[in-house]
């Protein structure tokens, strides 16, 4: 007689518990979830200038591959091209941090080219910062102005 060779049942392994910390971060790191949170950030900032007297005259104005202004607004009779930075938590550094100087330099240059576009080279401008900290359900908006 030969012998059978002996089945052996294996019940699948249950799938590891998830850390919901974990995939929260996983949800707020992909890219989709990334622009969402930075265009909540920007509306939360549009909303918060204009409380302050600012009029929006344009958002996201892009000129050609150089990249975005994201608000563009004006107060009194000053252009102000505002860069908007959203951090929850400082593990990357302050809202305020993340406008490098190739940011800033990129953010002149594009500023530059929406004055020569609407050929208002005769108006003051500058540049502001808008930095939002959010730590759960409540943020901190601070506006910095002339930042750069």
């Amino acid at each position: 007689m030969t012998a059978r060779p002996s089945l052996r049942v294996v019940a699948p392994k249950a799938p590891p518990r998830s850390n919901p910390a974990q995939s929260l971060r996983a949800r707020r790191s992909t890219p989709r979830n990334l622009r969402q949170a930075g265009a909540d950030g920007e509306e939360e900032a549009a909303r918060y200038l204009v409380s302050q007297g600012f009029k929006i005259i344009e958002r996201n104005f892009r000129f050609r591959s150089m990249g975005e202004i994201d608000i563009i607004a004006q107060e009194g009779e000053e252009i102000v091209f505002c860069e908007v930075k959203t951090r929850w938590g400082d593990g990357f550094g302050s809202p305020e941090e993340a406008v490098t100087p190739a940011k800033q330099r990129t953010i002149r240059k594009i500023a530059s080219a929406y004055i020569a576009i609407r050929g208002i080279g005769d108006r003051p401008c500058r540049c502001d910062v808008v930095a939002i900290r959010r730590e759960g359900a409540s943020s901190s908006i601070t506006l910095y102005r002339n930042a750069f």
